[in-house]
């Protein structure tokens, strides 16, 4: 019998606590970011196998979610996005809808169409692309077929 991973929360409290709250509350409560709605992605670790979960920017067109991989706009990539290229299996929860979704990095014309609906949901991602060489991406996460 083999177990499930264990959630290992991230260095940030204030994620840690939102995340927190939010799967307890489903998404009741710790729900948005400054009135913007957030989601909660799960990733494994790519080192230790663990899951990861990180409150995110809501950016969806009703089927598909994109998830930005900004890090404030820092010169690095945010773990979680790591994650999600050694194992692009992720996990997502909208509220109380939890599914799984496979995650690919948006090219060309896809990136560019996700890409300002992002920046149509969270500003902020302009100014953070300004702030970096690297070009922020974009993840498109396609839901997987439900499981029972």
């Amino acid at each position: 019998m083999t177990s499930e991973p264990s959630y290992r929360p991230g260095a940030s409290e204030r994620a840690n606590e939102q995340v927190r709250v939010y799967e307890a509350t489903d998404g009741a409560e710790r729900w948005d970011n400054r009135g913007v709605p957030v989601v909660i992605l799960s990733t494994r670790g790519r080192h230790s196998g663990a899951i990861r979960k990180m409150p995110l920017m809501r950016v969806t067109d009703g089927e598909k979610y994109a998830v930005i991989a900004s890090l404030g706009g820092a010169p690095k990539h945010p773990v979680w996005y790591l994650n999600l290229q050694a194992d692009p299996v992720v996990a997502l929860q909208d509220k109380a809808v939890k599914r799984r979704y496979r995650a690919h990095t948006a090219t060309g014309q896809e990136r560019a169409e996700w890409w300002a609906r992002a920046v149509s949901v969270w500003p902020d991602y302009a100014k953070y692309q300004t702030k970096t060489d690297r070009e922020i991406p974009v993840v498109i996460l396609e839901p997987l077929p439900d499981q029972d």
